[in-house]
């Protein structure tokens, strides 16, 4: 089964859950834990992580009788996931709260203009230097330095919509956002990781 499974395959699936089939749960579990998994690693240590989508398969044996369709079986798995996670943050008193505001960050803002334009244009030029740094995974390593530094739900928002491929509406629906919020998530994530690779790009330094 694939990250995009067909309906009527998906359709059965959800049958067999709700008829309290053990295969079924078996299978669901082996297919659509690893990308619970990983929206549960946005928000926590690895650890816990583990836990709560543990913790989500044991909902889901009752909750599934309360799935309506409005979305695909895994972005309503994700969302049980993401609504855990946060209230896990919450109970810790550790959740920051999301400022929706379009000022960006003072770093950012001075190369935009008034009309949200670049005032200083970035400057991604790839040389061979810059090959060679990528493939001895120094870029690589300082994306994943920078990501891990993006606030919460910017991170969330860039590793769902980017690396997992999920639709804006998918996104919203996992971490409880507006589809304006979520441009605005997905925009200052993308600037600062931008800024990352130009200045990569520049001086080879993360």
């Amino acid at each position: 089964m694939s990250t995009s499974v067909h309906p009527e395959i998906e359709a059965s699936l959800i049958d067999n859950l709700r008829q309290g089939d053990a295969t079924a749960y078996k299978t669901a579990v082996r297919e659509y834990s690893p990308g619970m998994l990983a929206v549960a690693r946005f928000y926590l240590d690895p650890s816990s992580a583990e836990e709560i989508v543990q913790d989500c398969w044991v909902t889901v044996i009752d909750a599934i009788h309360k799935f309506e369709g409005r979305s695909g079986l895994k972005t309503w798995l994700h969302r049980i996931v993401a609504n855990r996670c946060k209230n896990r943050l919450r109970t810790s008193n550790r959740e920051v709260a999301t400022d929706f505001s379009e000022t960006l960050d003072p770093e950012l803002a001075s190369r935009f203009n008034s009309n949200g334009r670049w005032g200083v244009p970035p400057k991604l030029q790839f040389h061979e230097s810059a090959d060679t740094l990528m493939e001895n995974d120094a870029l690589s390593d300082c994306l994943d330095k920078h990501l891990s530094n993006l606030p919460e739900t910017q991170r969330s928002a860039l590793m769902l919509y980017e690396a997992h491929q999920h639709k804006s509406e998918d996104v919203c629906n996992i971490l409880d956002v507006s589809a304006s919020n979520l441009r605005v998530l997905l925009h200052r994530g993308r600037q600062k990781i931008f800024l990352m690779v130009e200045t990569f790009q520049e001086t080879g330094e993360c």
